[in-house]
């Protein structure tokens, strides 16, 4: 995917958040982020999307400190007025997005092609795991997630935030875990983690033996990775521990 690509979603995506918070209310329990409610989640994203636009528009060089947090976040409004303030949040990370160069040099913390490439990339992805957890407070099923997006973004969890230092998958013996995306095209596709006490490294193809296979919809795969969805609702074949080592050491955290 590009970045017109991830544009687009992130385009999409934060309507649909907003459009989710506006019908539950602040005071809903968000069920794939238990201690938060909608107004936690509705604060926590466009607080990071002021942040992510404050970094592209200023083409800041390091992340911003703790504190300029007040100053990036801006007044915090009324109650009655936050998913408005999340609208405009939004807004303003796409209007930096788009209006920002190609050539763009700014801090990013992924691998990426471009700093935005990363950027559209990273807010594309905030945005959708973020906007499933709105939904699931209505209740209902979630809105679909694009096939191509979905696999970006288990390639983005896998091959970016794992592969650092900073990521917690680690195992004293050596696992290898088998993902296998049933509905991709071409009959499917694949990824094989190898968990070691090192950070983890992803192929695409790999010949030898894993001690877990997790197969499902590539939407489902990506939802739980993100832990947006429960193991139970893939076909899990193998040693079990090893989905639970990820469902435990795999969270990542704002810090």
């Amino acid at each position: 995917m590009v970045v017109v690509d991830h544009l687009d979603a992130l385009r999409r995506e934060g309507a649909l958040l907003a459009e989710a918070a506006d019908e539950v209310g602040l005071r809903a329990p968000v069920p794939t982020c238990p201690d938060w409610t909608i107004r936690d989640l509705l604060w926590h994203t466009g607080f990071i999307h002021r942040w992510a636009k404050t970094i592209v528009s200023e083409a800041r060089q390091s992340r911003p400190d703790s504190s300029e947090i007040d100053l990036i976040a801006g007044p915090i409004p009324d109650d009655a007025l936050l998913v408005e303030w999340y609208r405009e949040s939004h807004a303003q990370l796409m209007r930096a997005l788009e209006q920002a160069p190609l050539d763009l040099d700014c801090y990013h913390f992924l691998r990426a092609p471009s700093p935005l490439a990363f950027w559209t990339r990273r807010q594309a992805h905030e945005t959708t795991i973020h906007r499933v957890d709105a939904e699931s407070a209505r209740g209902d099923e979630i809105s679909p997630i694009d096939r191509d997006f979905a696999a970006d973004g288990i390639d983005e969890l896998l091959r970016g935030y794992h592969a650092r230092r900073h990521s917690k998958v680690r195992s004293h013996i050596p696992k290898a875990l088998h993902l296998h995306a049933t509905d991709e095209p071409g009959g499917g596709s694949d990824w094989f983690l190898h968990i070691t006490e090192e950070p983890l490294v992803t192929k695409r193809t790999f010949d030898g033996p894993v001690d877990c296979v997790l197969s499902g919809p590539v939407e489902l795969l990506y939802l739980a990775l993100w832990n947006r969805c429960r193991i139970d609702d893939l076909t899990v074949s193998g040693d079990t521990g090893v989905a639970k080592l990820w469902q435990n050491l795999s969270p990542i955290v704002w810090a």
